[in-house]
C-alpha cells in the first residue's frame, strides 16, 4: 500500500516513518542530486535530511500523500522549527530544499502540482565570520616554518614541509578543503604560478598562488615520495599512511597551526578561505576578482562572505568624498 508508513530513514538522528511514496521520491531525488546535479556528498546529505524532516512532519500530522501537500503544510513545517529556535540559515536552506524538490518532482512528472511556488525563505542574519588578521597569520606561518627547521629525521621533515605547504596553499589560494585534497600533480602550473581545482558541482577553475606558497610546495614535493604510497596515485598531498590526505586531517592540522598563535581565533580551513578573501579586499582587490578566485556563482555570496575593514573604508571615504 503506498500510504503505509515504513521506518526506514533518519533525519538528523531522529527516526522517521516514511510512506513508500515518500521513500521512493526521496531515493529518486538523491539520485538526481548526485548523478545529474553532481552535488557534493555533504550537500546531498543535507538536502536528504531536510526532505526527510519534511516527510516525517507530514506523516506525523496525517498528510501521507505528497500529491495533497499545500503551501500551508509547508509553512507549518517551517513555523514549528522556528518555534523550536532553529537557526535562520537552517530554515532558509530547508525552504530552498522544498522549493527545488517540488519543482523537480513536477518537472519530471512525479507530482501534479508544486505547492512550494510561493514559499518564502526567512532572512538570514549577515553576521561576519571571525577571521585572522594579517600579522597573526604571519605568526602562524612563521611557526610552521620553524617546525620544519626543528624537525628530526627524513619523515619528520617531510611531514613538517607538507603541513606548511597545506596551510600556505589554503591561505594563498582560498580554496576549499575538499578542493585542496583533490589536487593532483598535473594541476600545478609552476611557470604561471597557477593551480587548477575542481570545485562544487564539478566546476573547474584556476586560482593564483603566491610565491611563499609555491616555495613551500616545491619543498614538500621534493619529500613527497617519502610519505606517498602506491595508493596515493597522483595526489599532491598525502597523509601519514601514504594515501591521499583526508579533509579531517587537514582540519585538525589547521586548528593545531592556529593554536600556535595565542591571539588567533580557533578556525579551520574555511577560516583561512575567509581570511584570504578579507585580506585581498583590504589590499585593494575588487569584489569580482575575489568572486572569481573563490568560485562563487553569485556576487551576493561574496558580499556576505567577505568584508572590508573599517580602517580601509574610512581611508577610502577620506580620499574620495568631496566633503570628507
Amino acid at each position: 500500500m503506498p500510504g503505509t508508513p515504513r521506518p526506514d530513514a533518519r533525519a538528523r538522528g531522529v527516526e522517521s516513518c516514511l510512506t513508500a511514496q515518500q521513500t521512493d521520491l526521496l531515493a529518486d531525488y538523491v539520485q538526481h542530486l548526485t548523478a545529474e546535479r553532481n552535488l557534493s556528498p555533504h550537500t546531498v546529505r543535507a538536502y536528504a535530511g531536510d526532505l526527510t524532516s519534511l516527510f516525517t512532519h507530514l506523516t506525523r500530522v496525517g498528510e501521507t500523500d505528497v500529491n495533497a501537500v499545500d503551501i500551508r503544510a509547508l509553512r507549518r513545517w517551517l513555523s514549528i522549527q522556528h518555534a523550536a529556535h532553529a537557526e535562520r540559515a537552517t530554515l532558509q536552506r530547508r525552504a530552498a530544499c522544498a522549493r527545488t524538490f517540488f519543482a523537480w518532482a513536477v518537472r519530471t512528472g512525479r507530482l501534479a502540482q508544486d505547492p512550494a511556488v510561493g514559499l518564502r525563505s526567512p532572512r538570514v542574519d549577515r553576521r561576519l565570520p571571525p577571521t585572522v588578521p594579517v600579522e597573526q597569520m604571519r605568526l602562524v606561518l612563521d611557526s610552521l616554518a620553524s617546525q620544519v627547521a626543528a624537525a628530526e629525521g627524513d619523515l619528520g621533515v617531510a611531514r613538517a614541509r607538507r603541513d606548511l605547504a597545506i596551510v600556505e596553499v589554503l591561505y594563498s589560494s582560498g580554496i576549499r578543503v575538499s578542493e585542496l585534497c583533490g589536487v593532483d600533480l598535473g594541476d600545478l602550473d609552476r611557470d604561471r604560478e597557477l593551480l587548477r581545482v575542481l570545485g562544487k558541482g564539478g566546476k573547474e577553475r584556476v586560482v593564483p598562488l603566491g610565491r611563499p606558497a609555491l616555495l613551500a610546495l616545491d619543498a614538500w614535493l621534493q619529500d613527497r615520495d617519502r610519505l606517498a604510497g602506491a595508493q596515493a596515485g597522483r595526489a599532491v598531498f598525502v597523509g601519514d599512511r601514504g594515501s591521499r590526505v583526508d579533509p579531517r586531517v587537514v582540519r585538525r592540522l589547521v586548528h593545531r597551526a592556529l593554536r600556535a598563535c595565542p591571539e588567533a581565533p580557533d578556525l579551520g580551513p574555511h577560516g583561512l578561505r575567509h581570511a584570504m578573501a578579507t585580506h585581498l579586499l583590504e589590499g585593494g582587490a575588487d569584489l569580482r576578482s575575489v568572486q572569481e578566485v573563490l568560485g562563487h556563482q553569485s556576487l551576493a555570496t561574496t558580499q556576505i562572505y567577505t568584508h572590508v575593514s573599517g580602517e580601509r573604508l574610512q581611508a577610502a571615504f577620506r580620499q574620495a568624498h568631496p566633503r570628507a
